[in-house]
């Protein structure tokens, strides 16, 4: 397993640039659009589970449910994405994730933030 089965966030070719800050150097919005959020719920793999329980007896990284949690993040940040698009945005401004439990059966992953179109200065 490589560092590329960990990690998440943009290819350099995004038509959508998805940032966590309020602004862009270099760039000026010229339109707000608004909220846009992009939602997945991923229930529990009962393996998982049995894995995770045993390894938390002894320690040491829960790798299945990382790689887990990164599609799931990636799943998410891509319906923000796609929603930002659709509604004419070429960035995302203050992009964060929410995670919570989902009626006790899986995990809600949300990626929110506010869809913008962006220019160079």
């Amino acid at each position: 397993m490589g560092i590329e089965d960990f990690g998440g966030g943009q290819t350099a070719q995004a038509d959508v640039l998805v940032v966590t800050t309020n602004d862009v150097p270099g760039y000026q919005v010229t339109q707000v659009i608004g909220e846009v959020f992009g939602l997945t719920v991923r229930s529990r793999h009962l393996g998982s589970q049995i894995g995770a329980g045993l390894k938390s007896m002894i320690g040491g990284e829960l790798k299945g449910l990382t790689r887990t949690l990164v599609e799931t993040r990636n799943q998410a940040m891509e319906r923000l994405v796609e929603q930002a698009r659709a509604r004419g945005a070429n960035a995302v401004l203050m992009m964060r994730f929410d995670v919570s439990e989902a009626a006790d059966v899986g995990t809600e992953v949300c990626a929110y933030g506010t869809a913008a179109v962006i220019s160079k200065v």
